[in-house]
């Protein structure tokens, strides 16, 4: 003899049935309108962020180096000057000096854009053994002022950095 197994099955009724599927369909259509928006309002932002306009010929920076690798209790000077030579190629010049007890350092710079983002290359002093080269972003923030986020190796420290220069484009 074997043993029968005895499933119970619960059967919604047709009405109940036709509710749970319109609360469904509510739900659905809830979670699409939300995503609607939230899909528009995180394509205007992105839009805003990466619509930035580079730079163009003819424009002047005067800025920051760099104001990432600075603590709070540590200051330095570090004014930057450039020049857009041309729509995506752009040149300057840094001096720096962190205290009185070490010479100054002056450091030509030049900057390459393509499609929004540039690419950096530099050499402190004139030195081809310390070149330090990355990638990075001008974002104008208010008319003339701009920050620009860049990633840089150095090849003289072996050493990879953040850096983030501040300033205003004219």
């Amino acid at each position: 003899m074997h043993a029968t197994q005895s499933s119970i099955r619960y059967v919604f009724p047709k009405s109940m049935f036709k509710v749970y599927r319109t609360v469904l369909y509510i739900i659905l259509l809830i979670k699409i309108k939300k995503m609607k928006k939230m899909i528009l309002s995180l394509t205007l932002g992105l839009g805003l962020v990466f619509g930035v306009n580079a730079q163009e010929k003819g424009d002047f920076y005067i800025g920051t180096g760099d104001i990432s690798n600075t603590a709070w209790t540590e200051w330095s000077i570090s004014p930057t000057v450039g020049y857009g030579l041309t729509d995506k190629l752009m040149v300057g010049l840094n001096i720096s000096q962190a205290d009185s007890t070490v010479d100054q350092v002056i450091d030509v710079h030049a900057r390459y854009f393509l499609r929004g983002y540039f690419v950096y290359a530099s050499a402190p002093n004139l030195e081809t053994d310390n070149l330090s080269i990355g990638i990075g972003k001008l974002f104008t923030i208010h008319k003339g002022v701009f920050v620009d986020p860049k990633v840089v190796y150095n090849s003289g420290d072996k050493t990879t950095n953040l850096t983030l220069g501040v300033g205003l484009k004219f």
